[in-house]
Formats: C-alpha cells, sequence, structure tokens
C-alpha cells in the first residue's frame, strides 16, 4: 500500500510555530526598547545625579567639600556617568568644577539663582525638592538638551549638575540597531535549532504513525527503537507489545482457520471418496452378481441335468464369488490406507531377503506362464520401512507384470542403490502402456485393457494400493516405457551392507 503524503507535518508546523513565537519575542523587545529604553536611560541618570547630590550633601554637612579624597571621588562619578558639576561658595568663589570652562556653567547657574531661566519649547520639569529641581532643558550656547539639577547645600553653597541627552539617545539608538542584528540572527539560528529539535520530537512520532500503518496492514515484523525515556517511547513500547500479541492472535486465528480448511477439504474429500467408492463397487460387483445370479437361477432350473454341466456352473458361481471376496478385499485395505486410519510402523529390514522369499514363493506361477524371472542382486541390502506393505507393493507388481508379460517373457526384479535411498524395478518384457493412460493406471479401477483385465479377474485396484503405500511411507513411485517392456518402480530409505 503506498504510504499516503503528509499535507501538513508535524515537524513544519513546530518549525513555523516556534519561528513565530520567537519573532514575536523579539519583535516585543525590540518595540519595548524603542518605548522605553530612553525612559529608563533617563530616570537611571535621575538616581545617578540625586547620587550625586547626596554625596555633596554629606561633604557640605561634615564641611570637607574641598578635600582631595572627595574631589577624587567626585571626578571618578562624573568621568563614569559623563556628568558636569559645578558648586559654588556664599562667597561666590567657585568651590568645585569639573570641567575647565566653568564659566559657562557658573552663568547657568545664575540664570536659574537670579529666575532668569526660562524653559525652551519642548523643556519639563522632572522633579522639585525642597532644596533641588531636576528638569530637562535646551542649552543655547551648545544647541544640545541636557539633564540638570540645580539647588543649594546645607551650608548655602549652590551646585549645577547636568549631562546631556543627546549620548543617551545614541546609546538607544545603537542598542536598537544592535537588537535588531541579534535579534535577525538569532531567529535564523533559533529557526534551525527549532527544525532539528523538532525532528527529534517528530520522528519518533511518525515512526509511529508508520508503525500503526504497517500493523493496520497486518505487517507486524516493524517494531518501533526510539532509545530516550519519554511519554512517546513509554507509547512506543507499548505498541510493540499490541504489536506482538496481534501477531500472536492473528497466527492462531490463520492456523485455526488452516485446519478449519483443512478438515473441511478432507469432510469434502471423504464425501467424494465415498461417492466415488460405492459408485465404482457398485460398477465392479455389478458383473459378478449378474454371472452369479444368472448361474444360480439355471441350477434352480435344472438346464443342463448331467453331472459335468452343473459342475461347470458352481465353478462359474465360485469363481465369481472368489473375485467378488478378493475385491472387496482390496478395496477395503486402499480404504483404509486412503482415509490414513492407519499408523505405519517402520522397520529396519533386509529387502533382498524379503524379495527373494516371495520370488521363491510364486515360482510355480513363473514356471505355469513360461515366464524366465531374472534377480541377480544377492547381497543383503537394508531398508527402512514397514516390511508387510512393501510386500503388498512386490506382490502388486510382480502380479501385475505376470499378467502383463509378452514376447520374450522376461520379468527382472532389480535393486539399485543410490546414496541414502534403494530403488527397487520389476520390468516385464511386452507392450508398452499407452501414454495417455500412464497418468491414470493408478487411480481406482481403471483398466487399460478392460476386457484383458476381466480376463485374469483384474478389478483394476493393485495400483491404486500401491499408490496408497507409497504415499503412506512419502516415497516416490512410478512406471516407465521402454520399446521392449513396462518397469514398475519405487524407493525407500535405505543403505547398502550388512545389518547393524
Amino acid at each position: 500500500m503506498q504510504r499516503k503524503k503528509i499535507k501538513h507535518s508535524l515537524r513544519t508546523k513546530m518549525t513555523v510555530l516556534f519561528s513565530v513565537v520567537l519573532l514575536a519575542a523579539l519583535a516585543a523587545c525590540w518595540l519595548m526598547n524603542i518605548g522605553f529604553l530612553e525612559r529608563y536611560y533617563i530616570q537611571n541618570k535621575q538616581k545617578v545625579l540625586v547620587g550625586v547630590y547626596q554625596i555633596l550633601e554629606e561633604a557640605s554637612r561634615q564641611e570637607t567639600m574641598e578635600t582631595e579624597e572627595l574631589l577624587q571621588r567626585l571626578s571618578a562619578e562624573c568621568d563614569r556617568n559623563n556628568i558636569s558639576l559645578f558648586v559654588m561658595g556664599v562667597d561666590g568663589q567657585v568651590k568645585i568644577c569639573t570641567i575647565k570652562d566653568y564659566e559657562l556653567m557658573r552663568h547657568r547657574l545664575y540664570n536659574y539663582l537670579f529666575g532668569q531661566f526660562s524653559p525652551n519649547e519642548g523643556s519639563r520639569i522632572l522633579k522639585e525638592a525642597d532644596r533641588y529641581m531636576m528638569c530637562l532643558n535646551m542649552d543655547a550656547h551648545t544647541n544640545a538638551e541636557y539633564m540638570e539639577m540645580v539647588g543649594s547645600l546645607s551650608y548655602q553653597e549652590k551646585f549645577l549638575v547636568r549631562t546631556p541627552l543627546e549620548p543617551i539617545r545614541e546609546s538607544v539608538k545603537l542598542a536598537n540597531r544592535f537588537l535588531a542584528y541579534v535579534g535577525l540572527s538569532v531567529l535564523v539560528i533559533g529557526a534551525l535549532i527549532i527544525q532539528i529539535l523538532a525532528k527529534r520530537i517528530a520522528g519518533p512520532l511518525l515512526e509511529l504513525a508508520r508503525l500503526s500503518e504497517r500493523m493496520s496492514n497486518l505487517d507486524f515484523t516493524v517494531k518501533f527503537s526510539g532509545g530516550r525515556d519519554d511519554e512517546v517511547t513509554f507509547l512506543g513500547n507499548h505498541m510493540n507489545q499490541l504489536s506482538q500479541a496481534l501477531e500472536s492472535t492473528i497466527s492462531e486465528l490463520k492456523t485455526a482457520n488452516n485446519e478449519l480448511k483443512r478438515d473441511i477439504e478432507q469432510r469434502e474429500k471423504n464425501d467424494e471418496m465415498r461417492k466415488e467408492f460405492l459408485s465404482n463397487v457398485s460398477h465392479e460387483l455389478k458383473t459378478p452378481i449378474a454371472l452369479i445370479q444368472g448361474y444360480a437361477e439355471g441350477l434352480q432350473e435344472c438346464i443342463n441335468e448331467d453331472a459335468q454341466s452343473r459342475e461347470f456352473y458352481c465353478e462359474v458361481i465360485m469363481d465369481e464369488a472368489a473375485k467378488m471376496n478378493q475385491m472387496v478385499k482390496n478395496l477395503l485395505a486402499l480404504n483404509e490406507l486412503e482415509f490414513g486410519n492407519e499408523v505405519v510402523s517402520m522397520e529396519h529390514f533386509d529387502v533382498t531377503a524379503m524379495i527373494q522369499n516371495m520370488l521363491q514363493s510364486t515360482q510355480i506361477l513363473f514356471e505355469q506362464k513360461q515366464v524366465r524371472l531374472v534377480f541377480e542382486d544377492l547381497a543383503p541390502v537394508y531398508v527402512w520401512a514397514n516390511e508387510y506393505k512393501l510386500q503388498e507393493v512386490m506382490n502388486n507388481y510382480i502380479s501385475n507384470a505376470l499378467h502383463h508379460v509378452d514376447g520374450e517373457k522376461i520379468i527382472k526384479v532389480t535393486i539399485q542403490r543410490q546414496e541414502e535411498r534403494v530403488r527397487i524395478g520389476v520390468f516385464n518384457t511386452g507392450r508398452p502402456i499407452p501414454e495417455q493412460d500412464i497418468e491414470k493406471i493408478w487411480d481406482k479401477f481403471y483398466k487399460v485393457d478392460k476386457a484383458r483385465t476381466r480376463e485374469y479377474g483384474g478389478s483394476g485396484v493393485g495400483l491404486s494400493i500401491v499408490k496408497a503405500i507409497m504415499e503412506s511411507l512419502h516415497q516416490d513411485y512410478g512406471v516407465i516405457n521402454y520399446d521392449n517392456g513396462v518397469e514398475f518402480w519405487f524407493c525407500v530409505d535405505g543403505r547398502a551392507g550388512t545389518e547393524l
């Protein structure tokens, strides 16, 4: 089954979703910087200016305004925060100034002290306290905006602290620009990392999806191989257990289904065999029963009153009854073999000795038919088989050869050793079997020459018995046509040599 292509994969969705979240977070940071970073800087500068005021106030109270230690401390604080400081005593003399051009600072301070300060457009007061005021204002001399703090100390010293805002705004712009560059880099790298992480997360899920797809197609060979200790692995292990349980259950169901099919086929086969058996038996018994009935009625009606005729009638009746009896025995034996009710016991015996005994017991039959028997293999050959059943096979082969031998009238029995098997053949000179009949001679009641078979009393069951016996032993058998005759053969397991 062709796997359906996933239109919107979980990996793609996770990559897009987390990338959008990352982009939104970066955009929010950038907007926050634009909107609030300058305010944050200004508030921070206010705290710095207040800190400088506190230092000055403490020095004023302790009368340590002009000490070297204070000057170094203030100088370091001003340099670090880009602050300009100017402190003037009550006598108008400069006490502390961190820049060389202190006249500009003095003039600026005077403007505040004598009320000559006028805020420019856009200027605003940030904070007012008892001793100081903090505001944003433009300096006309420098044309720059400053944050300024002006006021008085405990001993009436006047001071002015200022810091330019332009560096703050430049810092804000630089920070926003840097954040934009860093944000884009983070976005690209983050997208790659997210894609890798999404692959690691979606990979086991995709493996589970493929596993479930193959399970739906009754393919249980694939197993989940996730190695991480998480919920997905837990689910995958349970799916492996489910797959194993389903495979075992389906295997049991298939086994039961095969057994059921075999039972049904066997039952149908048995029914066919019964029908065929009844049909063949009725056909084969019809002629001898008719003969027996006819000659019996002749005896009853005294058609021939002389003793010789009556004796002939009785011989016909007895002969036909004997044929019927033999045919019924053969049919019963064949039926038992075909139904497989008999347990075949395997024996280790000398097949050469068995064949010698059989040929000696039937020697008179060869002499009556003036047949020359050829059997030269006198060495012991041990085989694994059922001796009684092999005797039945040999009896049918030899009987069949005696009934069809012709021409030179030679019957030859051979034993050939073939590695772990032994091949036994019975050859008789005469007419070959027609090719169209070769495959049919093993069927019950099939007769190549019906007139001749009837002449010697054959029922057409012998080779069927051979077939059933050899199949019960799971061995090969067959027939071979030659120019001057026919050979029937079979094989059994065995080896040449002396008995163990």
